[in-house]
């Protein structure tokens, strides 16, 4: 008994010994009623001690921050479930890097004769095609190599001509030996000379069969350079507009395939022995939702002066042109691979407000946010070392779900779902 109703019994004792002294009449014993009905009080006490404990607010809601859902809840919201077991962790080196052009697919096309802008056909940012018309240039240097090869191509038919008339003569001996030799030297120079001018325009871009062609070529076509895209692709850059006079060898479109790009790592200084070509990375952009993986192909044996960093790359697929080019990414190297008694993949790791990682676990009473201790980490998966044990079963995905109820219930949702 507490000091408290000690000292309340005895103050209803003394009043009960003063009744009697007086007199009372010579019915019941008032002591009994009165020590009854304060004992009872007592008793009241207790038990409305013992009331207010059961209506502790934990106690009618069960373990705090319990989440409940019945079948329907949690279909509705299709949680990942598993089983906490062993599990093999890629231990990372973390890297920064830039998303560049795959210099494999790009291509700086320009005229390989001055002329004058005639026509210029695409635009910045325009899809191309293999062999597609860019810009035709007005030219007097393709003219004039045009009409060289059509002289020597006329010489060599009138040398054919001659050497074969002197033949037939020096056979039938109506002309002289020397004459015949004369003419079979005019057609060997001919030869030479249409020669030469053809392959001075393959060297202008000129195929076989377009050589041959020439000759039926419309006047007007003598002086026109087209410029055609090399390779399927984007015209990532421009420089050039209609009357503009361009050099020879001047680059006026930039075609990149954006279909895949290459991903450039700086490896430190520190790095160098455990990164090595052959090893996957995940990569991932600082501000953009994109991720993916690939395989570095080789890393620079040389520093470079300013920034004594070594160049590892990767060449990455492109869907969707997601990875831009000049973008800062961060990418996870794997240099070592462990296996440890407890994975779970990122996905189960909840961030409370205070920073700490929970993993929200499924127990009879519901789903439990228990707080955990991480081991190593990897770009996908955790090592568990406090928290859980093996054989629990949790929440993969999805969890963000159930904290969104453990919120809703320090509103007064309750947790019955």
């Amino acid at each position: 008994m507490s000091s408290t109703q000690l000292m309340k019994t005895c103050t209803v004792r003394i009043v009960v010994l003063s009744l009697m002294a007086l007199g009372c009449g010579g019915g019941p014993s008032p002591e009994a009623d009165v020590v009854g009905h304060l004992e009872g009080d007592d008793h009241a006490i207790e038990q409305g001690d013992q009331g207010d404990e059961r209506e502790d607010p934990d106690e009618a809601h069960g373990e705090e921050g319990i989440v409940r859902m019945d079948e329907a809840a949690l279909a509705r919201l299709g949680l990942e479930i598993a089983e906490a077991g062993p599990g093999d962790i890629n231990i990372t080196v973390e890297l920064p890097g830039e998303v560049r052009v795959n210099g494999d697919r790009m291509a700086h096309v320009g005229p390989r004769v001055g002329g004058v802008a005639q026509r210029v056909l695409v635009r910045l940012g325009d899809t191309v095609r293999t062999g597609q018309l860019l810009a035709v240039l007005a030219s007097r240097e393709l003219a004039d190599s045009k009409a060289t090869y059509l002289a020597a191509a006329e010489r060599r038919q009138l040398a054919e001509a001659t050497f074969a008339r002197e033949e037939r003569l020096w056979r039938d001996k109506v002309s002289s030996e020397q004459d015949y030799l004369d003419a079979r030297i005019g057609l060997a120079e001919a030869k030479i000379a249409q020669r030469v001018a053809e392959k001075k325009l393959h060297v202008l871009g000129f195929d076989h069969d377009e050589v041959q062609r020439l000759a039926d070529e419309p006047d007007i076509e003598y002086a026109s350079y087209r410029i055609t895209a090399p390779f399927g692709g984007e015209v990532v850059d421009r420089h050039i507009t209609i009357g503009e006079t361009i050099p020879a060898e001047q680059n006026v479109f930039t075609i990149a395939d954006l279909s895949s790009v290459w991903i450039d790592l700086s490896v430190y200084q520190k790095d160098l022995a455990t990164v090595s070509a052959g090893q996957n990375v995940w990569v991932r952009p600082a501000n953009n939702g994109v991720e993916g993986s690939g395989t570095i192909e080789f890393v620079q044996p040389l520093l470079g002066e300013d920034t004594r960093t070594a160049l590892a790359r990767l060449t990455m697929p492109n869907p969707g042109r997601r990875w831009k080019p000049g973008l800062f990414v961060t990418a996870n190297v794997v240099v070592d691979a462990a296996n440890v008694a407890i994975r779970v993949p990122r996905t189960a790791l909840i961030r409370k407000e205070d920073g700490d990682d929970v993993v929200f676990v499924q127990t009879d009473e519901g789903f439990e946010p228990r707080p955990v201790t991480l081991g190593r980490t990897a770009p996908d998966a955790v090592e568990v070392v406090g928290g859980l044990e093996p054989g629990d079963r949790y929440v993969a995905a999805g969890g963000f779900s159930l904290k969104a109820e453990l919120g809703k219930d320090a509103f007064g949702d309750g947790h019955g779902h």
